[in-house]
């Protein structure tokens, strides 16, 4: 790679935050194979510019785990038909982006040996080192916290330098649900905290604790403009900065 190149990324590693709901396009539930495709070429697009990528992908097309528990299954057995849904969608965007020739291994906080190969981070951080795209499955392996707890550790100990938190419909944080308030007020920069304090939906709380004791910027973005993960890797203002 030029210098020229180098010196236009603004990071050098992210973790990407992919909702399972981007999956499924204008779907009521599933996946929608064009809109993986299109999201994998963004990926595959940005990561060869030598920029090292991970990537954590919910499973909310599939199975929410709260909503299970709601309708009075345990919300434990719940939560780990949520980690292997995340699975599923492991292995689909794995396929995608290898079909693109993008080298890619999926890591699972749990056992599923015959598809992914078990976390380590040294080994995690060497598959970066190495140009490989890591995707983690499965969220932290622990029933009780969210996939968005997930990419906030996972970002945290491979040394990531910003999550890029990829929104589904939206340009970033509001101050209010702008599906439901038709003045939301957009925001284009926040403070941990304050996403904290008012209850913003950017990560849960957990997520944001562990961003903010940790000074971690996290940008949210609309997943729909197919620029935006390039325009922030190289440094432009989009959609909303959440930074200490």
């Amino acid at each position: 790679m030029s210098e020229a190149a180098d010196n236009a990324r603004a990071f050098d590693r992210v973790l990407l935050k992919l909702s399972g709901e981007a999956l499924m396009g204008e779907l009521e539930y599933g996946t929608d194979p064009e809109r993986v495709d299109r999201m994998a070429a963004q990926i595959a697009r940005t990561h060869a510019t030598g920029i090292e990528i991970a990537i954590v992908v919910g499973a909310g097309n599939i199975y929410r785990g709260l909503q299970g528990a709601a309708a009075g299954m345990d919300r434990a057995t719940a939560d780990y038909m949520g980690m292997l849904a995340t699975v599923l969608n492991a292995l689909t965007l794995q396929d995608a982006l290898e079909r693109l020739g993008s080298h890619t291994r999926v890591m699972s906080a749990i056992s599923v040996t015959e598809v992914a190969e078990p976390y380590i981070r040294r080994r995690a951080v060497r598959h970066l080192e190495k140009g490989r795209i890591v995707i983690f499955a499965a969220g932290t392996g622990n029933p009780f916290f969210t996939t968005d707890t997930a990419a906030s550790l996972r970002a945290l100990e491979i040394h990531a330098e910003a999550i890029l938190m990829a929104k589904h419909g939206v340009e970033g944080v509001y101050d209010a649900d702008p599906a439901k308030v038709a003045d939301a007020n957009f925001l284009p920069r926040i403070t941990h905290l304050e996403a904290i304090e008012r209850g913003l939906k950017v990560m849960d709380s957990t997520a944001l604790s562990l961003c903010m004791d940790n000074d971690l910027p996290i940008h949210v973005f609309n997943m729909a403009d197919e620029s935006n993960i390039d325009r922030i890797v190289a440094g432009e203002q989009v959609g909303t900065l959440v930074a200490s």
